[in-house]
């Protein structure tokens, strides 16, 4: 019963056809399409119009500090602490009161994602691979999303790396707004992946020519201060 009152629900705010996609999504078939961005780590961040954040403090993750996700990533202190022990790069920013309002990881080679999409992302000499930064929904739309990355970027490079790579998925507009405001590039590769039935997943890299995302900048204002990398 419990299950019919939450589909009529859902019927109810989204309509039948919403619902019948996402049914088919979830227990039948999906399709994810990750899009390869890169960006060297000296040219300077175009300006923007981005809200400034109370100061905090950047530490760097390690699976003893993991605990202070538990306030606003509750469900990522396990994941925090099996990446530090992996020995990825992690930083946390992190608040007064000791609790991480945003993280964001960075790897100078091959990085497996065991928590989320399930492949392999190949990372060449001088690269590193970026993934999994988040912010706690009160930093939404400040410059924190810029200096997460900025100060990755350094501890990076003072690992020898002179360009960072990522993936991000083709439905997620504001995350792709967010690369091209900081000036990644696209790569043209595509990683898809199939989920069957929910339950078996394959993978397949495709390639594309132009942009896939020329109309989101487009629809860009123009920015009004600066910040320099």
């Amino acid at each position: 019963m419990d299950v019919l009152q939450k589909l009529s629900g859902h019927i109810r705010r989204k309509g039948l056809r919403a619902t019948l996609g996402k049914i088919r999504k979830l227990y039948i078939f999906s399709h994810q399409q990750l899009l390869w961005m890169e960006r060297d780590l000296v040219s300077p961040v175009p300006p923007h119009r981005l809200k400034p954040y109370p100061p905090l403090r950047v530490v760097r993750i390690t699976a003893d500090n993991a605990s202070a996700f538990a306030r606003y990533f509750g469900d990522r202190v396990g994941t925090m602490a099996e990446l530090a022990k992996e020995g990825h790069t992690g930083h946390m920013h992190v608040d007064e009161q000791g609790d991480a309002v945003a993280f964001i990881w960075g790897t100078p080679r091959d990085y497996f994602d065991r928590h989320y999409y399930g492949c392999r992302f190949p990372v060449k000499p001088g690269e590193f691979f970026e993934f999994g930064g988040e912010l706690a929904r009160a930093y939404w739309g400040t410059e924190l999303s810029v200096d997460l990355q900025l100060r990755l970027w350094e501890a990076m490079a003072a690992q020898g790396c002179r360009k960072v790579v990522d993936v991000c998925e083709s439905t997620n507009i504001p995350a792709l707004k967010l690369h091209l405001r900081m000036s990644y590039t696209e790569q043209q590769r595509i990683m898809n992946i199939y989920t069957l039935f929910g339950r078996w997943r394959f993978y397949r890299e495709t390639r594309y020519s132009g942009s896939r995302l020329a109309a989101l900048g487009k629809t860009s204002r123009p920015p009004v201060n600066a910040t320099a990398a």
